[in-house]
């Protein structure tokens, strides 16, 4: 069946124009004005802007964290995805210790199959390097992932300095990509022992653990041995002036480097974690929230165009029974926030207030996504081609978040209260409409995408 998509006013991140949009067989089939809609299914856009649908490159779902599993798994937080707006999820599959990058890319797939209501891939995490898990990474290119994790903190999942530099260049023989969770382990595990030593255990201590030089010296530790071993360079979840310095500094001196930050960074502050009683916990994260001179750094390198993809490190734990788990030890509160549903939304209040343009936010939540990660012009573009993921965004709705509202499977919001300016209106998910006035029509349709090589945009 074909369907048209009428009178709506295309955003790419390139261009913008009205246009109408034929779809059939799941993809774009043309992009004009007057197209023939005899026989068609037409969907009306008037006083929409229409964009790509949203990739979130950043998701932790039905992932176990310190003896418990995050609140959302697959199927609620695509669903949650979709609701807001993101129409492609890329989660992290994550390596045992022992185990083989086949093990976890095969769980990862039994995680998400037949649950995900919107398209998926994965990166792989490492946490295991050795002759073996070298030699997968040939394999599992063929198996459509070309891009990977590394960690700089935590005891369990970070590597050594070598085995990072040994990464990034096996990584670069199949055209990949290599992202660093950023922050100094050992500084890190000092500074928490340090703390509890003095029994300071509330919420408040968890920034002052992990400061942001901490953050500043992995990134340029990290930016410099993927330098030298000539591969780009994915910094996850940067959080800080400092960070965000090393990162252009990295830059500079001819290091290519993509930036990835999240909302959290950009609508929250340290603040937070001296909310009275336990509160502070809601907020716990790492990186952790920066104070506001950080939240302005992030905000000025958005705008000027030094920041390359928003997303969110979707990891959500409940208030209840889950954060509460680090009542007497702040660094056993389960770490992670949930954003998946939100990130759209409050990222367009800064296209309402003329901080970044629509096609900026296009570039950061859709094609500079697709484009490093090997799923342009499948995805992030509207296109002749291209598949049919498309948003109908109302640029004149207004909403305020609250949890009691929301499609994640999680007791509270970092975001509560927030107001909102736009929202989906509708949301197309391979030509089929997934969402529409605020109710979900789609369940389980997600597709996984084996991906290529990306397409990386940025020299120097």
């Amino acid at each position: 069946m074909k369907t048209v998509v009428r009178g709506g006013e295309l955003v790419t991140a390139s261009a913008s124009c009205r246009r109408d949009i034929l779809i059939e067989g799941g993809r774009i089939a043309a992009v004009g004005l007057g197209l023939n809609t005899v026989g068609a299914q037409v969907i009306e856009a008037q006083g929409c802007l229409v964009f790509p649908g949203f990739i979130d490159a950043h998701t932790h779902f039905d992932l176990e964290v310190g003896g418990t599993v995050t609140a959302d798994d697959f199927r609620t937080g695509t669903k949650a995805a979709l609701a807001g707006g993101t129409t492609t999820v890329i989660d992290f599959a994550t390596q045992a210790k022992g185990g083989s990058l086949a093990q976890a890319l095969d769980r990862w797939q039994e995680k998400a199959a037949g649950l995900s209501a919107c398209d998926y891939a994965f990166h792989l995490a490492i946490t295991d390097w050795n002759q073996e898990t070298a030699k997968e990474v040939k394999e599992m290119a063929r198996a459509g992932v070309t891009s990977y994790k590394v960690y700089l903190a935590y005891d369990d999942l970070r590597l050594r300095d070598g085995q990072v530099w040994q990464v990034l260049g096996r990584v670069k023989e199949v055209g990949g990509i290599v992202g660093a969770h950023c922050e100094n382990g050992d500084v890190v595990d000092e500074l928490v022992r340090e703390h509890l030593s003095q029994r300071e255990t509330e919420p408040r201590f968890h920034p002052l653990s992990r400061p942001e030089l901490a953050e500043a010296e992995a990134v340029s530790r990290f930016t410099c041995l993927a330098q030298m071993a000539g591969t780009p360079a994915y910094i996850v979840h940067l959080s800080s002036a400092a960070g965000l310095a090393a990162a252009l500094a990295a830059r500079e001196r001819g290091a290519e480097v993509y930036l990835e930050t999240c909302p959290q960074y950009l609508f929250l502050d340290d603040a937070l974690y001296d909310l009275p009683g336990f509160e502070g916990a809601k907020y716990v994260c790492s990186p952790p929230l920066r104070g506001q001179a950080s939240q302005a750094a992030l905000w000025a390198a958005l705008a000027a165009g030094r920041l390359d993809t928003v997303a969110t490190d979707h990891c959500s734990f409940n208030y209840r029974g889950q954060k509460e788990l680090g009542r007497a030890d702040f660094s056993k509160i389960p770490n992670g926030l949930p954003g998946v549903e939100h990130r759209p939304t409050l990222l367009y209040t800064a296209v309402a207030n003329g901080t970044i343009s629509a096609n900026r936010f296009v570039a950061l939540l859709a094609e500079n996504p697709a484009r490093l990660f090997g799923l342009y012009p499948q995805k992030g573009t509207i296109a002749p081609g291209s598949d049919a993921d498309l948003v109908l965004w109302d640029p004149e709705a207004r909403d305020t978040i609250r949890a009691k509202n929301q499609e994640q499977n999680v007791d509270y919001t970092p975001y509560e209260g927030f107001k909102t300016r736009g929202g989906p209106r509708a949301v197309l998910l391979g030509g089929e409409l997934a969402f529409s006035d605020g109710r979900l029509l789609l369940g389980n349709r997600g597709r996984y995408l084996p991906r290529c090589p990306g397409d990386f945009y940025r020299k120097g």
